[in-house]
């Protein structure tokens, strides 16, 4: 089997689960509630709260965190392009991931977009005078294009090459990080019912369109390479079944609803997938291979976060505290192995099969993770995550992880930059 997919953007894997499905309600965090989720899962899964510690670092001063942000800021500001979107399909090179059509980079560009636009609504406030003035004008840009255009957002057409790649479903990204921008925007335009009205009914449409692009039998994956029918019957993939849930779920905070039966089955398709140590595998189709490279602990870094995250918010008890700190100290402990994938030109083309897009994509969905523990207990995480973030930021104040046409410096900033923001207000 080869070490990385042909389709040379994921690779293979799979796994089994045989914890139970629970309701779609939040996590109870009262003590006693929390204490006996702790016990059951201690019993249930020991695995799951076992793992690396972290060498100790320095924590980072607050000028440290300002300047990177504003940094990060600025380069957002600065990239943004004319249509006020951000990334293109430039910047080609001898291998490019597939994408089939304009449609493929209308995903593209609208998941870039909306990562920049969120990341900016999140930071603006630590701003005053010219920049924030700056800061706001790519926030108004930004938005107009996602109203103009983000509703234009559908799967993109098979092509030539859908009996060798699949059908491209990329435009679960754009639906899903649409969300996330249009939280903000909806909150920033207080007072301008009509803004708002437009911004509630777009974000109505990308929530249906997750629902038609759900697979048969639960969950969301990128490629389609089942029978290829109008309601996707391949594999869904845990991570990107976790993205999107988390999204829906944010907004369900304008009233906006995701059908109740169609969640749970999303739910299961995760727990399908998760393995005694909380590792994830990438997707359903390699089922029963759970010492796959990419199944391992190792391997599962840039995707334990995110799946972790969203079975809590959807009500898994054994999600507890506990095992999210497991596992953002297994993040900080062996960076490494998903750090040696990041900027390397063939995604899955490093140790345990880690694709270079996961790097800041991981770390993003880290913050939000600290963020569910007790107030004191985060900083001790924050300082971790930003002691690895900091040092990597580029000179033109940027971060990338993977070489993806002209999105990647869009995407990885926007995601770096949110988590840095989480960490500066951590300490307000």
């Amino acid at each position: 089997m080869p070490r990385f997919s042909r389709r040379l953007s994921i690779a293979l894997a799979s796994a089994f689960t045989a914890a139970p499905l629970y309701g779609l309600v939040s996590a109870d965090r009262a003590t006693a509630a929390e204490a006996e989720a702790a016990a059951v899962a201690k019993v249930d899964y020991p695995l799951s709260i076992q793992g690396p510690k972290p060498t100790p670092v320095t924590p980072p001063t607050n000028e440290e965190l300002d300047s990177s942000i504003e940094r990060g800021v600025d380069f957002l500001v600065e990239s943004q392009r004319a249509s006020g979107a951000w990334g293109g399909p430039q910047k080609t090179k001898g291998l490019n991931i597939y994408a089939p059509g304009m449609a493929s980079h209308l995903a593209f560009r609208t998941g870039t977009t909306a990562l920049a636009v969120m990341a900016l609504c999140e930071a603006r406030e630590m701003f005053k005078g010219e920049r924030r003035d700056r800061v706001e004008a790519a926030i108004d840009r930004g938005q107009a294009w996602l109203l103009e255009h983000s509703d234009e957002l559908v799967r993109a057409e098979p092509d030539q090459y859908v009996s060798q790649m699949g059908i491209a479903l990329y435009s679960i990204w754009g639906h899903a990080y649409a969300i996330h921008a249009l939280l903000p925007l909806h909150e920033r335009a207080a007072g301008d019912e009509e803004l708002q009205g437009r911004l509630k009914k777009l974000l109505e449409y990308h929530v249906g369109r997750l629902k038609t692009s759900e697979f048969i039998n639960g969950g969301w994956s990128y490629y389609d390479e089942g029978a290829k029918t109008l309601t996707p019957s391949g594999s869904p993939f845990s991570f990107s079944t976790a993205t999107v849930l988390i999204a829906l779920k944010e907004a369900e905070k304008l009233g906006v609803d995701y059908p109740e039966p169609l969640a749970k089955k999303a739910v299961a398709s995760i727990l399908r997938q998760r393995y005694p140590d909380f590792s994830y595998a990438y997707g359903e189709y390699l089922k029963h291979r759970p010492r796959y490279d990419i199944n391992r602990p190792a391997g599962s870094l840039g995707r334990s976060q995110v799946c972790n995250l969203a079975l809590r918010m959807y009500g898994d008890k054994h999600v507890t505290d506990e095992v999210l700190k497991t596992w953002l100290n297994r993040l900080f402990a062996r960076n490494g192995w998903l750090s040696i994938g990041r900027k390397r030109p063939i995604p899955h083309d490093s140790d345990f099969g880690v694709a270079g897009y996961f790097y800041y994509y991981g770390h993003f969905y880290a913050a939000l993770c600290i963020e569910e523990l007790p107030e004191d207990e985060r900083r001790y995480f924050f300082n971790h995550l930003a002691r690895i973030l900091l040092p990597l930021q580029e000179k033109d104040g940027s971060w990338w992880d993977y070489p993806l046409y002209d999105y990647h410096q869009g995407w990885g900033t926007a995601m770096a930059t949110s988590a840095l923001v989480r960490a500066r207000q951590d300490r307000e």
